[in-house]
């Protein structure tokens, strides 16, 4: 019997999630915005909301129209991604698992019961009023810690340090517009490059690197928003390989499932 998990979101963090559920034998369904706001597509499933289809790490995710096509995927080896409202996808695939992995920040729409394990990543979300466990997803020596009451820690906005450089490294939106850019992800750059302009006012790279993420160029953007990500390591398979965070919080979420399937044994 296949356990049924029903993923919130698909970024980067999402799939290393999802890739781990997927591997380890589990039914998934995940569900997106019909414009996900990601950086690093290239290692994201909802990138398959723009072009169809997306692999990750060997892992085929297919955008569907309509929860009569999750079977098909399933059966095909691939991941429905939906757009529909997930209520809808609730009825249609009945999960018995539920993942909060957008990281949005924000209050939260469940409550623990609406599933019968539910799993939450980052801040604003409580074990034990929202879900069964949240999972601690800030850089340093808790990362991946399993909570089971309370909250994890405060959105910093403040992104890792990578060899030396946080705050250098992300490209923000100075104002909001169009997001027109000749780079790609994978491009190596050198500081003071003009990576984009968002509606005519340009974003320079404030480190030499390479770019591991870029926002889709269909997104309009807003003042502020995270629109790219120059990686100093310069190396090129990190743009197309889950991260370290990623495998770790994933690992976290899997233990956590684990933990729960023994107390909460499947019902139906």
């Amino acid at each position: 019997m296949k356990y049924k998990v029903l993923v919130r979101g698909g970024g980067d963090l999402a799939s290393a999630v999802i890739q781990k559920f997927y591997r380890t034998g589990f039914n998934l369904v995940v569900s997106e915005l019909p414009t996900p706001i990601v950086v690093r597509r290239t290692v994201s499933f909802c990138n398959a909301v723009y072009e169809g289809t997306f692999s990750v790490e060997g892992i085929k995710a297919v955008h569907i129209e309509s929860c009569d096509e999750i079977d098909k995927c399933h059966q095909e080896g691939s991941i429905p991604v939906l757009t529909v409202d997930e209520a809808l996808i609730k009825e249609a695939f009945q999960p018995h698992i539920f993942v909060d992995a957008t990281l949005s920040k924000k209050q939260v729409d469940y409550h623990i019961g609406d599933y019968q394990i539910m799993i939450g990543l980052g801040p604003e979300i409580e074990a034990g009023v929202n879900v069964d466990t949240v999972i601690e997803t800030c850089r340093g020596h808790d990362l991946g810690r399993l909570i089971t009451n309370g909250f994890a820690k405060k959105n910093t906005s403040i992104p890792g340090f990578i060899d030396g450089y946080a705050k250098e490294r992300v490209l923000r939106a100075p104002c909001s517009g169009k997001v027109e850019s000749k780079y790609e992800i994978g491009d190596s750059v050198s500081k003071g490059d003009r990576i984009m302009t968002i509606d005519g006012q340009p974003v320079y790279a404030k480190i030499d690197g390479i770019i591991r993420g870029l926002i889709h160029p269909s997104i309009t953007a807003t003042k502020g928003l995270k629109v790219g990500d120059v990686d100093p390591r310069g190396k090129l398979d990190y743009c197309y390989s889950i991260s370290d965070k990623g495998r770790n919080i994933a690992g976290a979420v899997l233990e956590a499932v684990m933990i729960l399937l023994e107390r909460k044994p499947y019902e139906g």
